[in-house]
C-alpha cells in the first residue's frame, strides 16, 4: 500500500503498480474522514495510517457501492463502531444488493461488482443528497458510473474526490470512455451520457486537485478535464 499526501488529502493506493484501488483520508482539525473502503483486506492498512496521522476516523463516506470501494466496510465498522457511515440515497439500494432501476432512470444495466443481497452488514447512518456537508466536504451528485455516484468537494482547498466519475490511470478519462491501458472503470459504467454530464459538472467547480478511485491524484486538472470531456464528446457525439 502506498500513501501520498497533498495538503489535507491522503491517498491510500492498494496494488498501486498493477491495479490501483484508492481510498482517501481527509484530515480535519481533530478527526479524519475516510472516503471509500478499498478492498476486503484493506482495513488494517487504513487503520494503521490513521494511527500514524494521529487522529481518529469518525466518518466513512462511500462514493458508490462497487465492491472495490466498499470492500473493507464491514471490518472497518466493526473496528470503529462509533464512526458514522454515509452513502447517497440512490446507491444505498446497491449497497443492499438491489440493482433494480428507479423510475425515470436510463434503462440500462447497472454494471460492475455489486454486493449480493445481505452480504454487507453495515447500515448507513445518513443517506446523502446534493449539497449535503460532511465536515469540510460538500456532496456533489455525479451519476454515471453508477446511478448514485457522488463526488466530495473540500471547501477549504477545492480538492475534489470523485470516486470513479473520472479515472487518471491509463490517461485522464470520463467514466465510460475506454482506455486500453486501464479499461475497467469504463467496463463497469452504467450510463455514458450521465457520466459526461457529471464530468462537466465537476469541471465547473474548478477543482485545484482531482482524486480518483484509480490512478494518481492530479493537481491543477482543468486542462486535462477539458481534454477528457472533449474526447468523450467526440466519441459519443450522437448521445452528447
Amino acid at each position: 500500500m502506498k500513501v501520498t499526501k497533498m495538503d489535507t488529502t491522503y491517498q491510500l493506493s492498494f496494488l498501486a503498480n498493477v491495479f490501483p484501488v484508492n481510498c482517501y483520508l481527509v484530515e480535519e482539525k481533530h478527526e479524519l474522514t475516510l472516503i471509500d473502503c478499498a478492498l476486503p483486506y484493506s482495513n488494517k492498512a487504513i487503520l494503521k495510517t490513521a494511527i500514524e496521522i494521529g487522529k481518529p476516523i469518525t466518518r466513512i463516506v462511500l462514493t458508490h457501492a462497487h465492491e472495490d470501494h466498499i470492500g473493507a466496510l464491514d471490518k472497518l465498522k466493526q473496528a470503529l463502531p462509533e464512526a458514522r457511515v454515509f452513502i447517497s440515497k440512490r446507491d444505498a439500494k446497491l449497497l443492499r444488493g438491489d440493482n433494480s432501476p428507479e423510475e425515470g432512470e436510463e434503462n440500462t444495466p447497472i454494471r460492475g461488482a455489486i454486493p449480493k443481497p445481505q452480504s454487507i452488514k453495515t447500515v448507513p447512518d445518513q443517506l446523502l443528497d446534493e449539497s449535503d456537508t460532511i465536515g469540510s466536504l460538500q456532496v456533489l451528485l455525479t451519476p454515471g458510473h453508477t446511478p448514485g455516484s457522488i463526488s466530495l468537494l473540500d471547501n477549504r482547498n477545492n480538492h475534489l474526490i470523485v470516486g470513479d466519475a473520472l479515472q487518471t490511470r491509463g490517461g485522464v478519462a470520463v467514466s465510460g470512455d475506454m482506455r486500453l491501458w486501464f479499461p475497467f472503470p469504463a467496463i463497469a459504467t452504467w450510463s455514458k451520457l450521465a457520466a459526461l454530464n457529471s464530468a462537466r459538472k465537476i469541471k465547473n467547480t474548478e477543482p485545484s486537485l482531482i482524486a480518483t478511485g484509480h490512478g494518481k491524484m492530479l493537481k491543477n486538472p482543468n486542462d486535462s478535464l477539458a481534454a477528457a470531456i472533449q474526447r468523450a464528446e467526440n466519441k459519443w457525439k450522437e448521445q452528447a
